[in-house]
Protein backbone atom coordinates (compact mmCIF):
# COMPACT_ATOMS: atom_id res chain seq x y z
CA UNK A 1 0.00 0.00 0.00
CA UNK A 2 1.34 3.43 -0.87
CA UNK A 3 1.45 6.42 1.47
CA UNK A 4 -1.00 8.13 -0.88
CA UNK A 5 -3.53 5.37 -0.19
CA UNK A 6 -2.86 5.59 3.56
CA UNK A 7 -3.32 9.35 3.37
CA UNK A 8 -6.63 8.92 1.57
CA UNK A 9 -7.90 6.42 4.16
CA UNK A 10 -6.83 8.62 7.07
CA UNK A 11 -8.36 11.69 5.47
CA UNK A 12 -11.69 9.93 4.92
CA UNK A 13 -11.70 8.53 8.45
CA UNK A 14 -10.89 11.98 9.83
CA UNK A 15 -13.77 13.49 7.87
CA UNK A 16 -16.19 10.86 9.19
CA UNK A 17 -15.04 11.40 12.79
CA UNK A 18 -15.19 15.20 12.42
CA UNK A 19 -18.69 14.94 11.00
CA UNK A 20 -19.79 12.91 14.01
CA UNK A 21 -18.00 15.35 16.33
CA UNK A 22 -20.05 18.19 14.84
CA UNK A 23 -23.24 16.20 15.43
CA UNK A 24 -22.21 15.40 19.01
CA UNK A 25 -21.23 18.97 19.75
CA UNK A 26 -24.59 20.18 18.40
CA UNK A 27 -26.35 17.76 20.75
CA UNK A 28 -24.50 19.35 23.69
CA UNK A 29 -24.89 22.91 22.33
CA UNK A 30 -21.11 23.21 21.96
CA UNK A 31 -18.58 23.50 19.14
CA UNK A 32 -16.21 20.61 18.26
CA UNK A 33 -13.28 22.56 19.75
CA UNK A 34 -15.12 22.62 23.09
CA UNK A 35 -15.54 18.84 23.04
CA UNK A 36 -11.90 18.38 22.02
CA UNK A 37 -10.84 20.59 24.92
CA UNK A 38 -12.92 18.59 27.37
CA UNK A 39 -11.54 15.33 26.03
CA UNK A 40 -7.96 16.58 26.32
CA UNK A 41 -8.52 17.67 29.91
CA UNK A 42 -9.94 14.23 30.69
CA UNK A 43 -6.73 12.45 29.62
CA UNK A 44 -3.92 14.86 30.54
CA UNK A 45 -1.77 14.86 33.65
CA UNK A 46 -1.00 17.63 36.16
CA UNK A 47 1.83 19.00 34.00
CA UNK A 48 -0.47 19.38 31.03
CA UNK A 49 -3.74 20.77 32.39
CA UNK A 50 -2.88 24.42 31.79
CA UNK A 51 -4.20 26.90 29.26
CA UNK A 52 -0.87 26.92 27.40
CA UNK A 53 -0.72 23.12 27.15
CA UNK A 54 -4.32 23.00 25.92
CA UNK A 55 -3.52 25.65 23.29
CA UNK A 56 -0.51 23.62 22.13
CA UNK A 57 -2.55 20.43 21.96
CA UNK A 58 -5.30 22.13 19.93
CA UNK A 59 -2.75 24.02 17.79
CA UNK A 60 -4.49 27.28 18.63
CA UNK A 61 -3.42 30.61 20.06
CA UNK A 62 -3.56 31.14 23.78
CA UNK A 63 -6.21 33.86 23.27
CA UNK A 64 -8.50 31.62 21.25
CA UNK A 65 -8.09 28.82 23.76
CA UNK A 66 -8.80 31.24 26.59
CA UNK A 67 -12.19 32.01 25.04
CA UNK A 68 -12.92 28.28 24.78
CA UNK A 69 -12.05 27.75 28.44
CA UNK A 70 -14.13 30.76 29.47
CA UNK A 71 -17.22 29.27 27.81
CA UNK A 72 -16.56 25.85 29.36
CA UNK A 73 -16.24 27.49 32.80
CA UNK A 74 -19.50 29.40 32.27
CA UNK A 75 -21.23 26.13 31.39
CA UNK A 76 -19.90 24.49 34.56
CA UNK A 77 -17.84 21.92 32.66
CA UNK A 78 -14.36 23.13 33.68
CA UNK A 79 -12.97 24.82 36.78
CA UNK A 80 -9.65 26.64 37.23
CA UNK A 81 -7.50 25.89 40.26
CA UNK A 82 -4.33 27.77 41.22
CA UNK A 83 -1.08 25.82 41.36
CA UNK A 84 -0.10 25.26 45.01
CA UNK A 85 3.55 26.07 44.23
CA UNK A 86 3.08 28.90 41.72
CA UNK A 87 -0.07 30.99 42.02
CA UNK A 88 0.49 32.45 38.52
CA UNK A 89 -0.28 29.02 37.02
CA UNK A 90 -3.84 27.84 36.76
CA UNK A 91 -4.80 24.20 36.35
CA UNK A 92 -7.92 23.29 34.39
CA UNK A 93 -9.98 20.46 35.84
CA UNK A 94 -13.16 18.89 34.57
CA UNK A 95 -16.16 19.20 36.83
CA UNK A 96 -18.45 16.23 37.38
CA UNK A 97 -20.64 17.56 34.54
CA UNK A 98 -17.59 17.82 32.28
CA UNK A 99 -16.54 14.24 33.03
CA UNK A 100 -20.07 12.99 32.36
CA UNK A 101 -20.19 14.79 29.01
CA UNK A 102 -16.83 13.29 27.95
CA UNK A 103 -18.06 9.78 28.81
CA UNK A 104 -21.11 10.39 26.62
CA UNK A 105 -19.19 11.84 23.66
CA UNK A 106 -16.15 9.50 23.37
CA UNK A 107 -15.29 7.49 21.45
CA UNK A 108 -17.31 8.67 18.49
CA UNK A 109 -20.43 6.60 17.73
CA UNK A 110 -18.99 5.40 14.43
CA UNK A 111 -15.90 4.01 16.19
CA UNK A 112 -18.03 2.40 18.89
CA UNK A 113 -19.93 0.62 16.14
CA UNK A 114 -16.74 -0.40 14.32
CA UNK A 115 -15.43 -1.85 17.59
CA UNK A 116 -18.27 -4.38 17.56
CA UNK A 117 -17.41 -5.49 14.02
CA UNK A 118 -13.60 -5.55 13.84
CA UNK A 119 -12.01 -8.51 15.69
CA UNK A 120 -10.02 -7.60 18.81
CA UNK A 121 -6.70 -8.85 17.37
CA UNK A 122 -7.14 -6.61 14.34
CA UNK A 123 -8.04 -3.66 16.59
CA UNK A 124 -4.81 -4.20 18.56
CA UNK A 125 -2.71 -4.39 15.38
CA UNK A 126 -4.40 -1.30 13.93
CA UNK A 127 -3.84 0.64 17.18
CA UNK A 128 -0.14 -0.27 17.18
CA UNK A 129 0.29 0.70 13.53
CA UNK A 130 -1.51 4.02 13.95
CA UNK A 131 0.55 4.74 17.06
CA UNK A 132 3.76 4.12 15.12
CA UNK A 133 2.59 6.30 12.23
CA UNK A 134 1.65 9.13 14.61
CA UNK A 135 4.94 8.85 16.47
CA UNK A 136 6.91 8.93 13.22
CA UNK A 137 4.99 11.92 11.84
CA UNK A 138 5.34 13.86 15.10
CA UNK A 139 9.08 13.16 15.19
CA UNK A 140 9.49 14.33 11.59
CA UNK A 141 7.44 17.46 12.26
CA UNK A 142 9.15 18.26 15.56
CA UNK A 143 5.86 18.68 17.41
CA UNK A 144 5.23 17.83 21.02
CA UNK A 145 4.07 14.24 21.23
CA UNK A 146 1.44 14.53 23.99
CA UNK A 147 1.69 10.83 24.75
CA UNK A 148 1.29 8.79 27.94
CA UNK A 149 3.97 8.94 30.61
CA UNK A 150 4.75 5.22 30.68
CA UNK A 151 6.21 5.50 27.14
CA UNK A 152 8.32 8.57 27.99
CA UNK A 153 12.09 8.60 28.34
CA UNK A 154 11.69 10.65 31.56
CA UNK A 155 9.52 8.03 33.26
CA UNK A 156 11.31 5.72 35.68
CA UNK A 157 9.69 2.73 37.33
CA UNK A 158 10.89 2.29 40.91
CA UNK A 159 10.04 -0.16 43.66
CA UNK A 160 7.90 2.48 45.40
CA UNK A 161 6.18 3.65 42.20
CA UNK A 162 7.16 5.99 39.38
CA UNK A 163 9.36 9.06 39.05
CA UNK A 164 9.43 11.75 36.38
CA UNK A 165 13.15 12.34 35.91
CA UNK A 166 12.40 15.65 34.17
CA UNK A 167 10.56 17.18 37.15
CA UNK A 168 12.05 14.89 39.81
CA UNK A 169 8.55 14.33 41.17
CA UNK A 170 6.82 11.05 41.98
CA UNK A 171 4.02 9.93 39.67
CA UNK A 172 1.05 7.78 40.59
CA UNK A 173 0.07 4.66 38.68
CA UNK A 174 -2.85 6.64 37.23
CA UNK A 175 -0.63 9.53 36.12
CA UNK A 176 1.63 7.30 34.03
CA UNK A 177 -1.44 6.37 31.95
CA UNK A 178 -2.24 10.04 31.20
CA UNK A 179 -0.80 12.20 28.43
CA UNK A 180 1.84 14.82 29.10
CA UNK A 181 3.03 17.83 27.10
CA UNK A 182 6.62 17.14 28.21
CA UNK A 183 6.54 13.62 26.78
CA UNK A 184 9.51 12.40 24.77
CA UNK A 185 9.56 8.89 23.32
CA UNK A 186 12.41 6.81 24.66
CA UNK A 187 12.98 5.27 21.23
CA UNK A 188 11.30 5.04 17.87
CA UNK A 189 9.39 1.79 17.63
Amino acid sequence: MSMLEIHQFLERLSNLIRSQARQSSDAFDLQPVHLNSLYYLSICNRYSDTLLALAEYLSQTKGTTSQTVKLLEERGLVAKHPDPKDGRVGHLKLTASGRKLVRQAWPSPILKEAETIIPLEQQDALRDQLKQLLHTCQSINGQKTFAVCHSCRHNEKRAEGYLCRLTQEPLSAEEVTQICREHEFSEIT
